[in-house]
Parts: C-alpha cells; sequence; structure tokens
C-alpha cells in the first residue's frame, strides 16, 4: 500500500482536529498532511502528530499532488472548491451537506452500503451525523427483517455546529451558574432572527424551517436514509433537538419492521453488528449515554424493547460520538475502504 497525500480543508475546526488526530490513531497511510482552511487561519501553527504544521489558506490551487481531501468547512467552501481539488487528480470525502443528495455522488456510512463507493467520480459525501448514529443502528435490523416505517427524535450536541457550540455551552453554563445574565447568540444558529440560551435548556429547532413545519435537519434524516438504504419506499419522520451535550448525539428511534423481530432477536442481531455496541441490562443502570459515548467509535444501542402499540415495532436509543463516528471517523473509514479496494 503506497503513502498518500492528503489535504484537510477546515482543518482548524472540531471535525478537522479530530480528523487530525485520526489519521495517526489508524494508521493511515499518509506521506504527506496539507491542513488548508480560511484566510482568517493561514500561517497558523498547528501541532499534530505528524508534528508542527502551517496551516495554508484553501484556494482551487491547493490540491496538486494531492491524492485524498477531506472537506469539513461548510457547504459553500466545498462547492467553491471540491471540483477543483477532483480536477487535480484527488479524491474528494465531503463532510457537508454540499453533494450529499447528488445522484451521482455516493453517500456512505460503511458500515451500511461501503460498496456504493466504488461508484465514485472524484466524490464522496460523508452524510449527516445524526444519520449516520442512526443508520449504523438500524441497518443490521433493516438486513434481517427489513423497515416500512421510522420515528425519530434526536437529542444533539453541540458540537454539531463546531467549536463555537462548545464554547458557546461552555460559557452559557459559567454565566447562569454564576448568577450573571445569559446572552445567547449562537443557537439555534448564529444568524437566527431569534437566539435561545443552551445552557440548562433545549431548543427544538436545528437548521432552518420550511413551510411545512419541518427543519432542514429533519430532512436530511428522511432524504439521506432513503438514499443510503436504497429504499425510496420507506416512511421516515424526524424531530431533531439540540441538547446542552457536548459532543455525543443521541437518538430515540422507533421502527416498524416488514416481518416480526422480537427485542431478544433484534438484542442478538445488534450484538454481532459491525460498529455497535449493545448496552442494554436497565434493572442494572446499564444503558448508553453521552458520558460513554464519547470518545467511542462505535455507537451505542440499548432500551431495546418491543413497541406494545404494533405488531411489528421495536423501540431502541442510541448514542454516538457526533465529532468521531458522526463525522471525522466515517469520512477516515470510507478512505480506508477506498484505499483498501484500490478505488483511488
Amino acid at each position: 500500500m503506497r503513502d498518500l497525500n492528503v489535504a484537510i480543508v477546515g482543518a482548524t475546526g472540531a471535525v478537522g482536529t479530530e480528523l487530525i488526530s485520526l489519521l495517526k490513531e489508524r494508521s493511515f497511510p499518509v506521506k504527506s498532511l496539507k491542513l488548508l482552511a480560511s484566510s482568517r487561519s493561514a500561517g497558523k501553527q498547528m501541532d499534530t502528530p505528524m508534528g508542527t504544521l502551517t496551516v495554508e489558506e484553501a484556494t482551487p490551487d491547493s490540491f496538486k499532488d494531492v491524492d485524498i481531501a477531506f472537506f469539513s468547512a461548510g457547504g459553500s467552501v466545498s462547492k467553491e472548491l471540491a471540483p477543483s481539488a477532483v480536477k487535480s487528480g484527488a479524491l474528494v470525502i465531503d463532510n457537508t451537506s454540499a453533494f450529499r443528495l447528488d445522484p451521482d455522488v455516493p453517500l456512505v456510512v460503511p458500515e451500511a452500503n461501503a460498496e456504493a463507493a466504488r461508484n465514485h467520480r472524484g466524490l464522496i459525501a460523508n452524510p449527516n451525523c445524526s444519520t449516520i448514529v442512526m443508520v449504523v443502528a438500524i441497518k443490521p435490523i433493516y438486513d434481517r427483517a427489513g423497515i416500512r416505517r421510522i420515528v425519530v427524535s434526536t437529542y444533539q450536541a453541540v458540537s454539531g455546529i463546531g467549536t463555537k457550540g462548545l464554547i458557546a455551552l461552555e460559557e452559557e453554563s459559567r454565566r447562569y451558574l454564576s448568577g450573571q445574565q445569559v446572552e445567547p447568540a449562537v443557537f439555534p444558529y448564529t444568524s437566527a432572527a431569534v437566539h435561545h440560551q443552551i445552557a440548562f435548556n433545549l431548543v427544538p429547532h436545528i437548521d432552518v424551517f420550511d413551510e411545512m413545519g419541518y427543519t432542514k435537519e429533519e430532512w436530511k434524516m428522511v432524504k439521506e436514509t432513503k438514499k443510503i438504504l436504497g429504499d425510496p419506499d420507506i416512511a421516515v419522520t424526524a424531530t431533531t433537538v439540540r441538547v446542552p451535550v457536548f459532543r455525543c448525539h443521541s437518538e430515540s428511534i422507533n421502527i416498524e419492521t416488514r416481518t416480526k423481530l422480537t427485542a431478544s432477536e433484534a438484542r442478538e442481531i445488534l450484538s454481532r453488528a459491525k460498529g455497535v455496541t449493545v448496552i442494554d441490562d436497565p434493572s442494572a443502570g446499564a444503558y448508553p449515554m453521552p458520558t460513554l459515548g464519547t470518545g467511542k467509535d462505535d455507537v451505542l444501542v440499548g432500551r431495546i424493547r418491543e413497541d406494545n402499540s404494533i405488531e411489528k415495532g421495536l423501540n431502541l436509543w442510541v448514542v454516538g460520538d457526533q465529532i468521531r463516528k458522526g463525522a471525522a471517523l466515517n469520512a477516515i473509514q470510507i478512505a480506508e475502504y477506498v484505499v483498501a479496494e484500490d478505488l483511488l
């Protein structure tokens, strides 16, 4: 296996720094690493497992001799620069929403549909973080019993909007606990007309609302799940909520299967599934929580039980590290598959 020239666009952000660590941790074959970001961050020195590196401004000319480029700097940057990277010969693995629903771009969760990466034309999309966490948990059940309908409610960490979300939760919490006035300016998103406190609060508003009353985040889960599973007929509805947790998304998932599965059968299937750790002994206080999921590669699944309101229903409680499996790790796993299958 040859060593590769790797670039990270958005290297100074939360996902970018996680990508840097994971390249080293997973012994990815890196020959050289180029850190790219906006002009504001250009010149910054970053201590990495590969040594101290200087951040460069990301431009259309940044990708000469780059083999793989990880993009995590926002959809507008990906739309502007990803075509240039592909034209330069790099494989782009994009962590934004820019290309996820493009029919010519594979949308990949390696545990669910790694083979879709074989059809890439120089660009592979990383799904939305909440979609990744859910799909890893439900795909083994889908393969065994089929799924007719999914109802999912998410409890999403502040890391979902990057470093500024982490800072906002910490600063708001500090002010609230010290009796100072909290001055929200970040949630639901920085350009929103009205901002809400996230410390000790829940905000049922992630991204913009449409005329039906759903948010863009909720539609991402609907449309991306259908694409990843290759099943346009599966019914999916979502409610997404931001919660005062630093970096793990939690999800309550209700599934209606096509053939009956008992809770014990589902538990057995999931216990053998790649990328899943089952923690399911409620009587002993054992179930997935963000404190357990932080820093973990696997998605944690528990509270596995039959839905007593329908014949073929299951309830799951799922937790996954948003920065890690929900973003950086999934991208690295895509790259590992591409390299192992000689798809560059």
